[in-house]
């Protein structure tokens, strides 16, 4: 029984970890995106638990093994699949913004301004700066991004 508790343990802190800091395999490129530490971890605590659970019910220890094993690959292959079509959902990075252009909405200078740039995918207005004062509905270009905010000068 041993044996169930550790492998057991060891997924659950597989588990845990691949979920609270990222999967875990992703950061060493093991499989290339193709094995899930959650899904390993899923599959050895499933292991442990379904191997306690048949050697406490009185089966030989070779059953017990041969349980575990069982719902360990369907508990992995399973969890594998959602963690597969999860990621397939994620969102592609934004396009670059360097040298996408705009129209200011408000006048815009070192302290701050807004402006809505031309694009499919950005539809917002986006918090930006400039070297010098821009008046509102200035045609201007972007030169640089710091985080969620540009920053522009006039065409």
């Amino acid at each position: 029984m041993t044996v169930f508790l550790v492998i057991g343990g060891i997924g659950l802190v597989l588990l845990l970890a691949s979920l609270v800091f990222g999967d875990i395999f992703e950061a060493f490129d093991v499989g290339e995106g193709g094995f899930s530490g959650i899904a390993a971890g899923v599959g050895a605590v499933v292991f442990g638990a379904s191997g306690v659970i048949a050697q406490s019910s009185g089966l030989p220890v070779v059953w017990a093994y041969v349980i575990g094993v069982g719902f360990a690959v369907v508990a992995f292959l399973a969890s594998q699949a959602v963690v597969k079509r999860l990621s397939e959902t994620e969102d592609a990075p934004p396009p670059p913004l360097d040298g996408a252009f705009g129209m200011t909405t408000a006048t815009t200078g070192p302290s701050g301004g807004e402006v809505r740039l031309e694009g499919v995918r950005d539809l917002e207005a986006r918090l930006c700066w400039a070297e010098e004062e821009i008046a509102a509905g200035t045609r201007v270009v972007v030169v640089a991004v710091s985080g969620s905010r540009v920053q522009v000068r006039p065409v």
